[in-house]
C-alpha cells in the first residue's frame, strides 16, 4: 500500500522525466528487437500467428520476470530499500500526470489559435490524420485520447499492480505495448499482432468497465452531468471496435454534453465510425481542461479501490 501510494504522488508531481531511462522504452525496445527477428516476409498466416504469440510470450514473461528477481534480491537485503525502490517502479507504470503533459502541448497553442502546431504535436498522441483536422476536431480528439488513456495509463495498471505487485503492473504495461505496436488490422500485423490484440482486449475489459464506473462517480464529484454520462455509457459504451475503449469515451461525452467519434481519415483513407454522446454543445477549448480534472478524480478514486484491494487479498 505504502509503494503504490508513494508511486501515485511521484506520478502526479513529477510525471514522465526524460532525464531517467523509462523501462516501457527498454519494453518497446524488446519488443522492437524480437519483431525483427521474427517477422518474416511470409504469406504463411499460421506461421505469422505463431511467431506473434512467441512474441507475446517472451516479452509479457520478461517484464515480469525482471522485476520480480530485482525486487526479490533487494528485499533480501534492505526491506526499506525494496520498498523505495517498489515505488519508484510504481511511478514508472503509471502515467497521469505525463497524459496531461502531452495533451497540454495541444492545449497551449489552441488557446493561441495556432492551429498548424496544434496539429502538429496532435499527430504524436492520436492515429488518426492530424493535417487537416479543424479546431473542434483537435479538441475533440484530445478529449477522446485522454479519456480512453483514462483506462489504460491510470486504472488498468494499478489494478494489476494491487493484485500482482510491480512484476504483474509491468506485465499489463507489456500487453499494452504490444497492442500499441503490432496490434494493427492491416497487412503487415493483422496475423502477427493478432494475438497481442486480443490479449490486450482480455486484459483491458475488467478494468475499461471500472474506470467507466468511477469515471460517472467522478462526475457527480465535480458537478458535471453525471445523469447524462451515465445516460450515455449504457448507450454507447459499445459504439466503437474496440469492446473496450468506447466505455471511458462515452462517459466523457456524456458528461460534457458533447459528442466524441464519428469518422476520421487513417492513412488517407476514411474509416466510418459511430457518435459516442450527444452534440448538446460546441465543443469548447476549455472541455479539455474539465476531461483533465475527470481524469485527476478517476485516478484518486482508482487507487483508493486499488488500496482496498490490497487490503482484501492480504
Amino acid at each position: 500500500m505504502i509503494p503504490l501510494t508513494i508511486g501515485y504522488l511521484l506520478d502526479l508531481i513529477i510525471g514522465d522525466s526524460h532525464n531517467i531511462p523509462h523501462p516501457i522504452k527498454f519494453i518497446g525496445s524488446l519488443i522492437s528487437m524480437l519483431e525483427s527477428f521474427f517477422l518474416k516476409n511470409t504469406e504463411d498466416k499460421i506461421k505469422n500467428k505463431a511467431f506473434g504469440i512467441l512474441l507475446f510470450i517472451l516479452t509479457v514473461t520478461l517484464s515480469y520476470l525482471v522485476p520480480y528477481l530485482i525486487l526479490n534480491f533487494i528485499t533480501k537485503i534492505n526491506i526499506y530499500l525494496a520498498v523505495a525502490l517498489e515505488s519508484l517502479m510504481f511511478y514508472f507504470i503509471l502515467a497521469t500526470k505525463s497524459l496531461k503533459d502531452e495533451t497540454m502541448k495541444v492545449y497551449k497553442p489552441l488557446v493561441e489559435e495556432d492551429i498548424s502546431v496544434a496539429r502538429k504535436f496532435l499527430s504524436f498522441i492520436v492515429g488518426r490524420d492530424t493535417d487537416k483536422l479543424d479546431k473542434e476536431e483537435i479538441i475533440k480528439a484530445s478529449i477522446e485520447t485522454v479519456a480512453e488513456n483514462i483506462s489504460d495509463g491510470i486504472v488498468a495498471p494499478m489494478i494489476f499492480i494491487a493484485i500482482g505487485g510491480a512484476p504483474l503492473g509491468f506485465a499489463y504495461k507489456a500487453v499494452n505495448t504490444l497492442d500499441s505496436m503490432v496490434g494493427y488490422k492491416n497487412e503487415k500485423y493483422s496475423d502477427f499482432g493478432w494475438f497481442s490484440a486480443k490479449a490486450d482486449d482480455l486484459a483491458n475489459f475488467i478494468p475499461a468497465r471500472l474506470s467507466g464506473f468511477l469515471m460517472i462517480i467522478s462526475s457527480f464529484l465535480l458537478g458535471y452531468d453525471y445523469k447524462s454520462a451515465a445516460k450515455i455509457y449504457l448507450r454507447d459504451r459499445n459504439n466503437h471496435s474496440s469492446p473496450n475503449s468506447a466505455h471511458t469515451e462515452a462517459v466523457a461525452a456524456g458528461a460534457l454534453n458533447i459528442a466524441l467519434g464519428g469518422p476520421n481519415y487513417y492513412g488517407g483513407k476514411l474509416v466510418e465510425k459511430p457518435y459516442i454522446g450527444d452534440n448538446k454543445k460546441n465543443l469548447e477549448t476549455r472541455d479539455i481542461l474539465k476531461t483533465f480534472k475527470l481524469m485527476y478524480i478517476t485516478s484518486f478514486l482508482s487507487l483508493i479501490l486499488s488500496l482496498l484491494i490490497i487490503t482484501f487479498i492480504n
